[in-house]
């Protein structure tokens, strides 16, 4: 009975279903990134333990330019793509709203991007790049517009745009479906007072559609931002963080010291180095998503 009774508490059945999550989470997430901090403050190297040498990684790499143009190279990545992924996938959300024909194909077709794995993706980039067979290159070539081959990936600045050019690509459908979910949750009512009320198809969007919207918008670019700033696989695949380091993110630059030279320590303080910046973006979201108590029932 006395069992029975505690199971008949709510906040006991949560924290009893929640502790298998819990459980996944300690040994996946906590330990691993416990692990990573500490060998950011190590000499760890492939084969050896390392010993504790406080912050001279750190230090180090506030000297190194390689580590600086990363830095660079992300927040840049991270705020061109994010803005392109927002603007495009809003403009696909609301064309998927109206009434179409074989919506729900076209929907279907859209998440394809999405759906397909990040290094086939790349894979298709990277032959779309292609100095010699580049499908682009043979395209504007034909059309008159360009007498040789476009080398992609061969030049800093170029290169830079072709991994902004598929990482938005890729990310676009993500940001569209998740914004035609919010968009559907909008009651057509509010529109059609809006109508009779002789409001323009601008002012609909600027009043009625953007601030229903905006905790929706708040939560998928706080995941869009993150999974752009940590992008590994699409970067790794089509440059390896070249042409002379130009398209290097952190997260290439830590994988390319840890792993293939060796270096743990270094590494692993390049991949904590990312940390505040990605807990500044998910509290400057959870903090504006709080001042939005209307989405609670209450007001602003």
């Amino acid at each position: 009975m006395k069992a029975a009774g505690v199971l008949d508490n709510r906040n006991v059945l949560g924290l009893l279903f929640l502790l298998p999550a819990a459980a996944l989470l300690l040994v996946f997430l906590t330990y691993p990134l416990g692990l990573g901090v500490w060998l950011g403050f190590t000499d760890a190297k492939i084969g050896r333990d390392g010993i504790w040498i406080g912050l001279e990684n750190y230090e180090f790499l506030w000297g190194d330019p390689v580590f600086r143009l990363s830095v660079f190279n992300t927040f840049f990545y991270t705020l061109i793509a994010s803005v392109f992924k927002f603007g495009l996938g809003l403009w696909l959300a609301l064309l998927l709203n109206e009434h179409l024909p074989f919506k729900g194909f076209i929907r279907a077709i859209v998440l394809l991007p999405f759906i397909v794995p990040t290094v086939l993706s790349a894979i298709a980039f990277w032959w779309i790049y292609d100095t010699q067979f580049s499908i682009v290159s043979w395209l504007l070539t034909r059309m008159g517009w360009i007498h040789s081959n476009i080398n992609f990936l061969g030049s800093p600045n170029p290169a830079r745009v072709s991994t902004i050019v598929a990482n938005v690509w890729r990310g676009v459908p993500f940001v569209a479906i998740c914004l035609l979910a919010g968009l559907q949750t909008i009651a057509p009512s509010l529109y059609e007072a809006a109508a009779i009320d002789g409001a323009t198809g601008w002012q609909r969007f600027r009043h009625i559609t953007l601030p229903l919207l905006s905790p929706i918008i708040a939560v998928v670019m706080t995941f869009s931002v993150l999974f752009t700033f940590t992008d590994f696989q699409l970067i790794w695949v089509l440059t390896r963080g070249g042409p002379i380091n130009a398209t290097h993110l952190m997260a290439t630059l830590s994988y390319q010291r840890a792993i293939p030279g060796g270096a743990l320590g270094e590494g692993a303080a390049i991949a904590t180095s990312m940390i505040p910046f990605l807990l500044a973006a998910i509290l400057f979201s959870y903090f504006g998503l709080q001042r939005r108590k209307w989405q609670q029932g209450g007001r602003d």
